[in-house]
């Protein structure tokens, strides 16, 4: 299987020393998923910085903000706080490859964010802020082997919340690029209304 995943790794501890004393900064190790994944279950968004960037046009789990689906104002506060742009935009569910059929009307799958489904009729109102107009969702396919952290992920939100997806969108904001290096990272997060950027295994918080 092609691994998107094709960008540099950085070291993210040089970056971090020189925001000592102007961000709270904690090693997280082994509770990492767990904590971001009741961050995002809890309602705040956070941003998702792990291994090398992706390639292609969409954020795949490894540069991407993240936030719950089942809150029908996320994707307001989403275009309002974070990505300063029009209301109207969507945003897409990144969904474990294992519940995909569950969810949406799709047989094949999607790791690239590249097809849309139209939604099951019975979860439209579980997962309201992936929900286009038209009913139908953009989605993305999390296959584990692909990409382990992101799977491991969302699989502790499904312990959370029984819904096997989150939402996924680009880790930028209106007119930007997506964020490359650590550096990049952290900028972004100060200044948007992101509550909280996992660098690795690192909580970052302001």
């Amino acid at each position: 299987m092609f691994n998107p995943f094709l960008g540099k790794c950085y070291d993210v501890l040089n970056i971090l020393e020189k925001y000592e004393g102007v961000l709270k900064i904690e090693k997280l190790g082994d509770r990492l998923y767990s904590t971001a994944a009741k961050s995002i279950a809890d309602g705040k968004i956070i941003a998702w910085f792990q291994d090398g960037s992706e390639c292609g046009p969409r954020a795949l789990g490894n540069r991407s903000i993240l936030a719950d689906p089942r809150r029908i104002d996320m994707k307001d506060i989403l275009n309002n706080k974070v990505k300063h742009r029009e209301n109207f935009r969507p945003f897409a569910p990144a969904v474990l490859s294992e519940y995909q059929k569950i969810y949406f009307k799709l047989d094949i799958s999607t790791p690239y964010m590249l097809m849309v489904a139209d939604v099951v009729e019975e979860y439209k109102d579980k997962i309201p802020s992936v929900v286009h107009v038209d009913g139908t969702a953009r989605l993305q396919t999390v296959e584990r082997e692909m990409m382990p952290k992101f799977h491991k992920l969302i699989s502790e939100f499904y312990i959370i919340t029984k819904i096997p997806m989150v939402i996924n969108t680009s880790f930028n904001v209106k007119g930007e690029s997506i964020v490359e290096t650590p550096e990049d990272a952290i900028k972004c997060f100060l200044k948007t209304q992101i509550d909280e950027l996992y660098l690795d295994d690192f909580i970052i918080s302001k």
